[in-house]
């Protein structure tokens, strides 16, 4: 059972990329359906369980970061303070989120985007860990392109998901996520087609077994 984690900055189509390499390997994307099962596992509101998920719009990773204005954050358009709207230790839900990723990669294997992946399936037998990431003009161009905004609109969007998910992997596991020695891959999505990358992604992941 293949395993590959992607750690990918905001603009380099990870979302994109991650689906595809799944597809071509035969095993589960693993993204949105985390915060779900861990709710569900926890007996929490998927909202809260979204509070403290680092890929979600609203994630922890954007109060640590600073991408939030505190003390409130917003769901569903009603303002809540934020110890009030987060009861779930943000430890314990990284401590099942964990145990989920390691969990679903023996079983079935998949390919999982973000949740510092690599750190927590470092130890994984034959998991291969990619990271994609691409100078900041050429991902504010690409932003911009597909998201229709102004460049203006996605430097903010990239520079806050950039702070905030960084914030999630250094405050809970102390590491960098733009270090490379921690991955096998690092590829500029920017500049290699996205054909492209899923093609060397798929190519290194099967080179592992």
């Amino acid at each position: 059972m293949r395993v590959v984690t992607i750690s990918a900055t905001y603009g380099t189509a990870g979302s994109v990329i991650g689906p595809a390499v799944a597809e071509r390997l035969g095993v589960p994307f693993v993204d949105r359906a985390i915060p779900s099962a861990v709710a569900q596992e926890l007996g929490c509101t998927l909202e809260e369980a979204l509070a403290h998920d680092d890929r979600a719009e609203h994630g922890l990773g954007r109060l640590l970061g600073g991408a939030m204005r505190l003390p409130t954050v917003t769901f569903g358009g009603v303002d809540m303070y934020v110890p009030g709207a987060m009861p779930l230790a943000p430890e314990e839900f990284v401590r099942r989120t964990e145990r989920m990723l390691k969990d679903i990669a023996r079983a079935e294997g998949g390919v999982f985007l973000g949740r510092a992946g690599a750190v927590v399936l470092a130890d994984h037998p034959g998991a291969l860990h990619v990271r994609l990431d691409a100078p900041l003009k050429r991902r504010v161009r690409q932003t911009s392109t597909i998201s229709e905004l102004s460049e203006r609109e996605a430097r903010k969007l990239i520079e806050d998901n950039d702070r905030a998910r960084g914030a999630y992997v250094r405050h809970f596991y102390r590491v960098n996520p733009a270090d490379p020695c921690q991955y096998h891959l690092v590829l500029d999505s920017t500049s290699i087609p996205v054909p492209t990358c899923v093609d060397l992604i798929v190519t290194a992941a099967e080179a592992l077994d």
